[in-house]
């Protein structure tokens, strides 16, 4: 069995994981250590090493907010935020592999970026063991990278230093991981040519981001984007909005303020807890991504408006509980002045679609929408409209979650799933669940192997058609007690808000 490999910074050992069929390297650090003169700035080469670097633990996870609340009242303190003592720290620029140890060759290779809002989050929580997908022949990458003040902050002295990399730190970490996989991977058994990056939430967010970079042509050929594409249909702008680098910059001047300093240099002085908790301190909302012209050159959630982003198939999808909309409204009069206000001569149309009187219940019934949902929608009519060939598969996921807290499918929770690992999670998961589990993580291979999430399952058995999504007749995988294909026509009120929020696009007012 293979458990010791040779990458371009030296030798790399690593372990048996539970299945003694599958190696897993943990800790390997794929730049330089982002401290002192490397805290924002884009990451550096690593250093070589000398001997032989046993990766058997993850390295520190990025300096971030304390996450391991109380399990009683928080449902993400219950799920994965169990361990209050793990190593933290600036540097936290380290990778993780999953690969079959039997010398395999040619693998096709996921690589993951962990969600969190880009403020929290780590390679270590419990449902990102890359095993059971390994498992199935594909070498599993989890990729480390900066998180808010450390990941996203910007400021004019940072611009004037590296004017070609003056922001979006945790985005070139997760480039950067990346480009390593691919000088790298061939020596796990994995193809460079057969990458496919995939994240949840913020996760999901990031490979939109990697998706708008015209330097990532041929970096990767397939991506997977999770509870990470969203659109209001009522117009608001979502928390983690991308700014303009003028606004990131004035936003880092008030912190450099708040921090006492006055320099770059100074900023670079201070310890890495002060400026984690003075970070948390101030209302200043969260750290995200600039459009700086360098690697973003326009906000990346609007990455299926433009032709020039890379174009490949993509798999995408939901939680069927999480990012609802609904028209910031509680009465018939305020309704009336939103529809005024986004639809300007269409809003008698827009009232007439709300078949109940206009109270504040009646609002939220008719006017609830699925961000994510109605953003897949958008992202297909502009695919079918600018001739963008590569298609896009689209899932809900709908399963019966079991608990004493009875939380329905909230945000994160399928994350069990496709990964399969159930096992790890304090809930009663049955038999049903980790058949479903099962068949998620096989179509999650097949379209990281292909393109397409059809073909066989770990059984060898043709599994349930899962047909690209088609404007014309558009149709999503639904996994809830299986997975079973359904038909997906929007009901009249959200084909009138899609139908507005493509005019806007066309008019360059979205």
């Amino acid at each position: 069995m293979i458990r010791r490999v040779k990458v371009e910074n030296g030798w790399v050992r690593g372990l048996p994981a539970a299945d003694p069929r599958i190696t897993s390297y943990k800790g390997i650090p794929f730049a330089d250590k982002p401290i002192g003169r490397n805290r924002w700035r884009a990451p550096q080469p690593c250093p070589d090493w000398e001997g032989e670097l046993f990766a058997a633990d993850f390295g520190p996870i990025a300096m971030q907010a304390n996450c391991a609340g109380d399990p009683a009242k928080d449902i993400y303190a219950r799920e994965w935020a169990v361990d209050a003592e793990l190593p933290m720290s600036e540097d936290c620029l380290y990778l993780n592999v999953w690969a079959p140890a039997d010398g395999r060759r040619d693998l096709p290779v996921y690589v993951w970026y962990f969600g969190g809002g880009l403020q929290v989050g780590n390679t270590t929580e419990m449902e990102f063991d890359g095993e059971r997908i390994a498992r199935r022949g594909v070498v599993v990458v989890t990729v480390g990278y900066r998180l808010n003040a450390f990941g996203f902050l910007c400021h004019p002295e940072i611009t004037a230093e590296a004017p070609d990399a003056p922001a979006n730190f945790g985005f070139l970490d997760q480039q950067f991981a990346t480009r390593w996989v691919k000088r790298n991977i061939a020596a796990f058994g994995g193809d460079p040519e057969k990458i496919t990056i995939g994240g949840q939430s913020a996760g999901g967010m990031s490979v939109c981001a990697q998706m708008t970079h015209p330097g990532n042509e041929g970096l990767f050929q397939r991506a997977i984007v999770q509870s990470g594409t969203f659109v209001n249909p009522y117009g608001e702008k979502f928390g983690l909005a991308p700014r303009t680098l003028e606004a990131a910059e004035a936003q880092g001047v008030r912190f450099f303020e708040a921090l006492g300093v006055k320099t770059l240099e100074e900023a670079r002085a201070l310890d890495a807890r002060t400026i984690e908790n003075k970070s948390l301190e101030w209302p200043w909302g969260c750290w995200s991504e600039a459009v700086d012209g360098k690697f973003s050159l326009y906000p990346s959630n609007e990455w299926y408006l433009h032709e020039d982003r890379i174009a490949c198939p993509v798999l995408l999808g939901q939680t069927e509980d999480e990012f609802l909309s609904f028209p910031k409204a509680e009465s018939e009069e305020e309704l009336c002045a939103l529809s005024e206000a986004v639809f300007g001569g269409e809003s008698e149309r827009f009232m007439r679609l709300y078949t109940k009187p206009a109270t504040k219940e009646s609002i939220a019934a008719e006017g609830k929408m699925h961000s994510i949902g109605f953003a897949v929608r958008a992202a297909s009519a502009l695919n079918e409209e600018k001739g963008v060939a590569q298609p896009l598969y689209t899932y809900t996921f709908d399963a019966e979650i079991p608990g004493w807290d009875h939380p329905g499918t909230f945000h994160s929770v399928d994350l069990w799933f496709f990964f399969e690992t159930l096992a790890k999670c304090w809930r009663p998961f049955t038999g049903k669940h980790y058949d479903l589990a099962r068949q998620m993580c096989d179509y999650w291979v097949n379209f990281i192997r292909t393109g397409d999430p059809n073909g066989q399952d770990s059984q060898g058995q043709a599994l349930p058609a899962w047909p690209a999504l088609d404007v014309k007749s558009p149709v999503r995988m639904r996994f809830a007690a299986g997975a079973q294909a359904e038909t997906w026509e929007p009901e009249p009120l959200e084909a009138f808000l899609l139908e507005q929020y493509l005019r806007r696009v066309r008019e360059g007012r979205a």
